[in-house]
């Protein structure tokens, strides 16, 4: 066993399954819980710098039987649930270079440049820059594939669907969305049965109960006290809706800083640690929020002021791409939600795991977050695995929304504040009406 992984407890061993495929877990390997298959997988695609190709639509399903079937398809899901290519050594001998724990979480941009070999080609080129080159492996750019690749082109099954945004635009300007938007984030991809172990009886650990009852308890789930009640027949305005969305955002922000101070471990960290980790999530943790436990305000007391303002051609014409790719995810990321029907008790273990992000800069207790982060990290597949015993993907479902969000929400930092309005109003709408019809 290499020296860097941490290994499940025996009691536990046979209650954990592999992340990536299903199959029995061994341990705690290259930041995720996973098999011995998967991890060794993983190992030889980053070491030999490999470079796949899906013969299919980039979707194909992971499991024990069926994880050969697509290597593509396997190392992208190891990326995106969490798999540290940093935590393996170079020579590929075993031993980690660092004693990193927990998932890394990667944007969609730094996997495509994995997938695709860029990041390979960038890493080879800054060795030969440096005078350094013995690092490079022979098989750097050797693509396999069960079969060849068709286009890139998404599959029509996977083309975007605004939910009503075509016809709202439609309205307005009488031109329909550009077909170029199809931004789809690879974690609705995948099944939401795959055949995996099947489940078995379990107990939740009562430490682990104690935990999740005092992170629940930390939160204010008491509807938003921000007035959000329009007269019919009232026109609102950009300023408007604008100034009503900069107060919601306040009071979801000061709930947080409260959050901050009833968060069970909120004694082992320094003032100067949860500045710095509040400063750098708490756009993450207000669009969770928003999300999951005050959705219903959200996605309808909002959304009825929202459905009051009409923007003008000008906003409409201005809008920006990224503008368009934030509305998108943000709709998906809604249906991936609301399928899910998040419990206070997950809410609160994502909001933690999120917030504990020991990758962030400026932190002196970067290896005590690393724990932190695990432990909720735990608790959280204790408990879905514990409650919902005939959902085996729910904790990696769960899991995988939470490097959207910080896609998301670093996405939105570039949206102009002026084109807010007309983002939420787009977004509020379509989801409210894909959900009526249902």
């Amino acid at each position: 066993m290499e020296t860097w992984e941490v290994s499940v407890p025996d009691d536990r061993a046979e209650q954990r399954t592999c992340l990536i495929c299903g199959d029995r877990a061994t341990g705690l390997h290259y930041g995720i819980i996973s098999c011995e298959g998967c991890k060794g997988f993983f190992k030889r695609s980053i070491c030999n710098k490999r470079v796949y190709r899906c013969s299919r639509d980039k979707n194909c399903v992971m499991s024990r039987k069926q994880r050969n079937r697509c290597q593509y398809c396997r190392l992208l899901k190891c990326l995106q649930m969490g798999m540290n290519r940093k935590a393996i050594r170079e020579d590929g001998m075993p031993g980690g270079r660092n004693k990193s724990i927990g998932p890394v979480q990667i944007s969609e941009e730094e996997i495509e440049r994995i997938m695709s070999g860029q990041e390979f080609e960038e890493e080879a080129n800054h060795w030969s820059n440096h005078g350094d080159s013995d690092h490079s492996s022979p098989g750097n750019r050797a693509s396999e594939s069960n079969q060849p690749s068709p286009g890139s082109t998404l599959s029509s099954s996977r083309s975007v669907e605004l939910n009503g945004f075509v016809a709202f635009r439609d309205q307005y300007m009488g031109t329909s969305v550009p077909p170029h938007y199809q931004y789809i984030p690879h974690l609705f991809s995948y099944p939401a049965h795959s055949p995996l172990l099947p489940p078995q009886a379990r107990s939740l650990d009562p430490q682990s109960y104690s935990l999740i009852h005092q992170l629940v308890s930390a939160e204010d789930l008491e509807p938003l006290g921000t007035p959000m009640l329009i007269e019919d027949g009232y026109a609102v305005t950009q300023a408007e809706l604008f100034a009503l969305l900069c107060r919601l955002a306040d009071e979801l922000l000061f709930r947080q800083i409260a959050w901050i101070k009833k968060l069970p471990f909120f004694c082992e960290l320094s003032i100067k640690d949860y500045t710095c980790l509040l400063s750098s999530t708490w756009q993450e943790l207000i669009l969770l929020s928003s999300l999951t436990v005050y959705s219903k305000q959200i996605f309808g007391e909002l959304a009825d002021v929202t459905a009051k303002y009409s923007p003008s051609d000008e906003e409409l014409h201005r809008f920006s791409d990224e503008g368009m790719e934030v509305i998108e995810r943000l709709i998906y990321l809604y249906h991936k939600f609301h399928q899910l029907k998040v419990s206070n008790e997950e809410y609160a273990c994502m909001k933690a795991i999120n917030f504990l992000n020991q990758d962030i800069r400026g932190l002196s207790s970067a290896s005590q977050l690393e724990q932190l982060n695990k432990r909720y990290w735990y608790i959280c597949q204790d408990f879905t695995e514990y409650k919902y015993t005939h959902q085996p993907n729910r904790f990696p479902d769960l899991m995988m929304c939470l490097p959207e969000i910080r896609y998301i929400a670093g996405k939105m930092v570039n949206v102009p504040l002026e084109q807010l309005p007309l983002l939420f109003k787009v977004v509020l709408h379509s989801c409210k009406t894909s959900v009526g019809k249902e």
